[in-house]
C-alpha cells in the first residue's frame, strides 16, 4: 500500500497573505486526514512564507496521522524536528532562498555531514528519509549515511511525462530496483498530480509513499478539498 500525506504548504501560505488564521492551518490538516490523508507533510522555510516554525508543536498536538517534517538540516531545523518528533523527517538540499525544492542530495560529497546528521535524528527516534535523484550511486551513499528512506524528486518524471510517459519513467525503476535490492525505503513527491501518479505507482516497485502538496490545492479550487483527496487516493489504489 503506497500511503499519501498531504503537504499543507501552500494552504499556509494563502493564510500568511492576509495575516490571519484564514484558513485555519489546524482545520486544514484535520479535514485532510478526515478525508482520507494518511500523513502531513509541512516544510517550514527560513523566511516563514509557508508554514511557520511555531504552527510545528500545534500540529504536533493535533496530526494523528503520519507527520512528516521536511527541510534544510540548519541547527534551528534540526532543533525544531527533534523537539517535536514526527514520525518522519525528509532531509532536501534547499538553499534558504529556494522557491521550491528543485534537485536531490549530492550524497557522497555531502556524506559526512549527512550522516552526522542523519544519526542526530535517528537518536531521537526519528525516521530519516533523503530527497534524492534516482541515481544508483547517490541511493548506496544514502543507505551507507543511515537513511531509511529515500524520496524521489519526481520534477523531471513529471515535466517529461505527456511527451514520453515511459521514457519518463525508466530511470525511476531501474533506481527503484536497486533501492529494493539494498534494502532502503522509497517515498517521492514533487510535481505528481491526477494526470501522471497513477502510472507512476504503477511502475514503481515497493512504493511506500507520496507527498504532494501544490497539485493538491490547485484541484481543490474546482473540485473541492474532500474530492480532490479521494480521487488521489483512488489514483494510489
Amino acid at each position: 500500500m503506497t500511503l499519501f500525506s498531504v503537504n499543507i504548504n501552500k494552504i499556509a501560505l494563502i493564510r500568511n497573505s492576509r495575516g490571519a488564521n484564514y484558513p485555519d492551518l489546524i482545520k486544514s490538516a484535520l479535514d485532510c486526514e478526515r478525508y482520507g490523508a494518511q500523513g502531513i507533510t509541512v516544510h517550514p522555510r527560513p523566511d516563514q512564507r509557508h508554514v511557520r516554525y511555531s504552527d510545528i508543536p500545534v500540529l504536533k498536538d493535533h496530526v494523528t496521522t503520519e507527520f512528516n517534517i521536511e527541510g534544510y538540516p540548519t541547527p534551528e531545523f534540526l532543533d525544531l524536528v527533534i523537539k517535536n518528533k514526527p514520525a518522519q523527517c525528509t532531509l532536501v538540499p534547499d538553499a534558504p532562498e529556494a522557491l521550491t525544492s528543485d534537485n536531490g542530495w549530492d550524497t557522497i560529497s555531502n556524506s559526512v555531514f549527512l550522516s552526522e546528521t542523519i544519526k542526530q535524528i535517528k537518536d531521537a527516534g526519528i525516521r530519516v528519509s533523503l530527497f534524492i535523484d534516482p541515481d544508483k550511486d547517490r541511493i548506496y551513499a544514502a543507505k551507507e549515511c543511515g537513511a531509511d528512506r529515500i524520496e524521489f524528486y519526481t520534477g523531471p518524471y513529471a515535466h517529461q511525462f505527456h511527451k514520453d510517459k515511459n521514457a519518463a519513467i525508466a530511470p525511476f525503476v531501474e533506481a527503484a530496483q536497486f533501492a529494493n535490492s539494498i534494502g532502503i525505503g522509497i517515498n517521492a513527491g514533487h510535481d505528481l498530480n491526477l494526470d501522471n501518479l497513477r502510472f507512476f505507482k504503477e511502475n514503481i516497485p515497493n512504493l511506500l509513499e507520496v507527498s504532494i502538496g501544490h497539485a493538491v490545492i490547485c484541484d481543490a479550487i474546482y473540485l473541492g478539498l474532500k474530492n480532490t483527496i479521494q480521487l488521489y487516493l483512488r489514483e494510489l489504489e
